[in-house]
C-alpha cells in the first residue's frame, strides 16, 4: 500500500557528469524543461524513475539498495553474519575530528584505562578487535593499568540478543603461552541504546562507568570464546571492561588476547541514516513541498509483506545553498590569526592539529588547519525534520541541494522502503529579496541586536529590498511574515523617501501577518518596502521569517534573506530577542516533596512529588524522569507526558521498570526533555529508605 499519490506530473533528472572531492561529492545535471502544472511548478525527482538512490550517497548506515530495485530500505539482519564484520570505516577515535563528521554516521571503538584514552593504541590496530579477521589481534603489552576498558560504537540502535569475543585460534604471546589459551579472568559488559544515561562532576568523562544495562559481570573466566546471551534489544553502545584479578596483578604481564569481538543481530535497525552528496540544479530555483512515495512492510516468516499498520516513518531533512561547498576552510597566519583558504590547501597542504595528547593546547600555527566554518551566507542550516509528505520546505533559494533521509522503526521486524521523493521546484520571482526587522522606536539598536520583553506588545517595522537581474524574473505582489503570534497591522511604505500607501488586502492570523500590495514589485518597479505591525514575544529567539509571492499565479513563493536593507535601521537580521528578569533557565523551581522516600506502605513519603517550572519553550515538549545509581546505571525511567511552559508536576512511587521497590541508598534523580537538538537535563540527589 502506497503512502501517497503524487499530485503533480513526475519527470526524470538525469546526471550528466560528477565532480567528486573528498569530503563533498557534487552531482551536476541538466534541468528538464518541464511541462508546467499551472505553468510555473515543476518537480525534482530522487529515487524511482528520477536520480538513483545508489552511489549518489555520501553517508549511508546500514541501508539495503538491493533487494528492491529503484528504492531503499533499512538493511534486515541476520545472524548468520557478526553485525561488527559488516561495518567498514571504523574510527579509533572517541571523537572523531575529520570533516563531515556527524555523530551516529560511522562506526567507532575506543580505549581507555586508569582515566585516559590510549591515543597509542588507535590506528589500524583499534581495527583488528572488529574486523571479522580471527587471525589478526592487538599484541598485549605491559601490564600498567589497573582498569581498561573497550567502547564500541555501532552508529545507530540495532536489534541485539548476543555478545562475544574469543581468542585468536593460532599463535604465541611474548613468553611463549598460546594465544588461543591467553584468556580474560574476569570482565564486565554493558549495553545501551543511545549513549551513557548520566554524567556527573564526580564521573570524568575518561573515568570508567558501566553503560545503562549491565549484562554481565563474570569475576571468573575459563573460557577462550565468549558468548552472552541476553533478551533482544536496541543496542548502539556496547562496553567491555577487563577485570584486573590478583591472578593477572601476579603474573607480571599482561593476560588476555582479544581476536575479535562479536555482535548478533536479528532484524530490523532503529533507525538507517542515507545522506546524499551535494545535488547541483543547473540554475538557482525556489523550493515548494516535499513528497514521497513509501510502503509499510513488515517481514513475516522470513517474508517482507506490506503491512499498513507497520511501526515504521520517514524523516527528511534538507538544505540549500548557492555554491558547491556548505563549508568555509581557514588556516592560522604568523600571528596566530585566522584566514579563509581554499578547500584544496586546506586538504593537501595544510596539516591537522595533534590529537594524540589531549592534555596541550595547542596554539595556532602557520601549517596547521584552523577551525571549519559554517557558510551561512550562501548556505541555509538543515531543516526541522519532515514527516508528512506535503509539507512545505522552509528553504530559502538555490542552486544546490543536499538531503538527510531517516528510515525509523518502532518494531524489530517493521520497515518502510522508500521508493522515491520529489520536490516543488520553480523558477526565481527575484534574484535575492533581502530584508531586516527592528523595533520602531529602536531602529539603530545597540550591537544591532533587537531586544523585546517577553510577553509584552511591540512595534515593528520589517524592512524589504527585491533585486533583479533578468526580466524572466516575474516579481511579486504579496508578502507573508511569520511571527509566530497574532500581529497587528499598522502600515505600508514604499519609495524612497518611505511614504506612505495603501495596501490592496491584509490578512491577519494567529501565526502571522500577510500584506497585499497594490502594484507589482518588478524589475522595472523595485522600491523598497516597509511593513509596520505590532505583536508579542514568547520566546527568547524569535526569527520574524518572511515570503513574497504572486498573488495571481501558481509561482512558489521565494523566501526573504537577511540582509542590510536601509541605512535607517542597523540590525541586519530578521531574529528578535526576548528578555525577562524573571527568566533565568529552561527548568527552574526544582522542588521535591521530601529529601527522603519510603515507599514501605506506611502511607508516610511512599510517594515523591517533584515541582518544578518550564520557560521558554515554544510548545509543549515530552519530558521523563529518569532515577540513576551512583555507578550511572539507570534504576528506574518513565514518561511524564508532553508539558509546556509554566508550573509542573510530576511523581514518583519509589519503584523501578520491573515494580519492584528500589533497594536503600541515594540515587540521582533526572528530570529531562529534548528542546529542538538539545537535551535538558537536571540531576538532584535523593535518598530510599525504610
Amino acid at each position: 500500500m502506497r503512502s501517497l499519490i503524487c499530485p503533480v506530473p513526475i519527470f526524470d533528472l538525469r546526471k550528466d557528469t560528477m565532480r567528486v572531492s573528498s569530503w563533498f561529492w557534487v552531482i551536476s545535471f541538466p534541468f528538464v524543461a518541464f511541462a508546467p502544472v499551472e505553468a510555473e511548478i515543476s518537480t525534482w525527482k530522487l529515487g524511482g524513475s528520477g536520480l538513483a538512490w545508489s552511489g549518489n550517497d555520501t553517508v549511508q548506515v546500514l541501508v539495503d539498495f538491493e533487494t528492491a530495485p529503484g528504492a531503499i530500505q533499512p538493511l534486515y539482519l541476520t545472524k548468520e553474519q557478526n553485525l561488527f564484520a559488516r561495518l567498514s570505516n571504523w574510527s579509533p577515535i572517541k571523537e572523531p575530528r575529520e570533516l563531515g563528521y556527524v555523530d551516529g554516521t560511522r562506526p567507532r571503538i575506543w580505549v581507555a584505562a586508569d582515566g585516559f584514552f590510549w591515543f597509542q593504541r588507535a590506528g589500524i590496530l583499534v581495527n583488528l578487535w572488529v574486523d571479522g579477521d580471527s587471525t589478526t589481534y592487538v599484541p598485549p603489552g605491559s601490564l600498567s593499568s589497573d582498569s581498561e576498558w573497550y567502547t564500541i560504537d555501532v552508529g545507530v540502535p540495532v536489534p541485539v540478543d548476543q555478545f562475544g569475543f574469543f581468542t585468536p585460534p593460532r599463535g604465541l604471546t611474548s613468553d611463549g603461552r598460546l594465544l588461543s589459551e591467553d584468556i580474560y579472568d574476569a570482565f564486565e559488559i554493558s549495553v545501551s541504546e543511545e549513549t551513557d544515561p548520566v554524567m556527573t562532576t564526580e564521573k570524568l568523562d575518561g573515568d570508567y562507568h558501566p553503560l545503562e544495562t549491565l549484562i554481565v559481570r563474570r569475576p571468573q573466566n575459563f573460557d577462550a570464546h565468549v558468548r552472552i546471551d541476553f533478551p533482544k534489544q536496541y543496542v548502539r553502545f556496547v562496553r567491555f571492561k577487563r577485570i584486573i584479578t590478583e591472578r593477572t596483578r601476579g603474573s607480571g604481564v599482561r593476560l588476555g588476547t582479544i581476536g575479535d569481538f562479536e555482535l548478533w543481530a536479528k532484524g530490523v535497525p532503529k533507525r538507517v541514516l542515507y545522506t546524499t552528496k551535494v545535488l547541483e540544479l543547473d540554475q538557482e530555483l525556489n523550493f515548494g513541498r516535499v513528497f514521497w512515495a513509501a510502503t509499510p512492510m513488515r517481514l513475516v516468516d522470513g517474508q517482507a509483506v506490506e503491512a499498513p499498520d507497520a511501526r515504521a516513518s520517514v524523516r527528511v531533512e534538507m538544505r540549500s545553498g548557492r555554491d558547491a561547498d556548505p563549508n568555509v576552510y581557514h588556516e592560522f597566519t604568523d600571528s596566530g590569526e585566522e584566514v579563509v583558504v581554499s578547500r584544496e590547501r586546506f586538504e593537501r597542504e595544510l596539516k591537522p592539529p595533534d590529537i594524540s595528547n589531549t592534555s596541550v593546547i595547542q596554539e595556532g600555527k602557520p601549517g596547521l588547519r584552523a577551525p571549519v566554518a559554517y557558510d551561512t551566507e550562501n548556505w541555509t542550516y538543515w531543516s526541522f525534520p519532515i514527516v508528512e509528505p506535503g509539507t512545505q520546505i522552509s528553504l530559502e533559494r538555490g542552486r544546490h541541494l543536499q538531503l538527510k533521509l531517516t528510515l525509523e522503526s518502532q518494531s524489530f521486524d517493521d520497515f518502510t522502503r522508500l521508493d522515491s521523493l520529489w520536490i516543488e521546484v520553480s523558477s526565481l520571482l527575484a534574484q535575492r529579496v533581502a530584508g531586516e526587522v527592528a523595533r520602531l522606536d529602536e531602529p539603530l539598536p545597540a550591537g544591532g541586536l533587537t531586544r523585546v520583553e517577553l510577553g509584552e506588545t511591540t512595534d515593528f517595522s520589517y524592512d524589504i529590498k527585491a533585486d533583479f537581474e533578468s526580466a524572466d524574473q516575474g516579481g511579486f505582489d504579496a508578502v507573508r511574515i511569520r511571527t509566530g503570534s497574532h500581529p497587528r497591522f499598522s502600515s505600508l511604505k514604499m519609495g524612497t523617501p518611505l511614504l506612505q500607501v495603501e495596501a490592496a488586502r491584509v490578512e491577519e492570523d494567529d501565526e502571522g501577518l500577510t500584506v497585499f500590495l497594490s502594484e507589482r514589485i518588478t524589475r522595472s518597479n523595485s522600491p523598497p518596502l516597509r511593513l509596520v505591525f505590532a505583536t508579542e514575544v514568547f520566546v527568547f529567539a524569535n526569527t520574524f521569517a518572511g515570503e513574497v509571492f504572486n498573488s495571481g499565479s501558481e509561482d512558489l513563493p521565494q523566501r526573504i534573506e537577511v540582509g542590510d536593507v536601509s541605512r535607517a535601521v542597523s540590525t541586519n537580521s530578521l531574529k528578535v530577542w526576548g528578555a525577562s528578569d524573571r527568566v533565568e533557565q529552561v527548568i527552574g523551581d526544582l522542588r521535591f516533596s521530601s529529601g527522603v522516600i519510603t515507599p514501605n506502605g506506611d502511607g508516610i513519603n511512599d510517594e515523591l512529588r517533584v515541582d518544578y517550572s518550564l520557560f521558554r519553550l515554544p510548545e509543549a515538549v515530552p519530558v521523563e524522569l529518569s532515577v540513576y545509581r551512583l555507578d550511572g546505571t539507570r534504576a528506574a525511567h518513565f514518561d511524564v507526558g508532553r508539558q509546556g511552559a509554566g508550573l509542573q508536576r510530576a511523581t514518583w512511587n519509589g519503584r523501578g521498570a520491573d515494580g519492584r521497590r528500589l533497594a536503600p541508598g541515594l540515587y540521582l534523580l533526572g528530570l529531562s526533555f529534548k528542546a529542538e537538538f538539545e537535551t535538558i537535563r537536571h540531576l538532584r540527589p535523593l535518598s530510599v529508605a525504610y
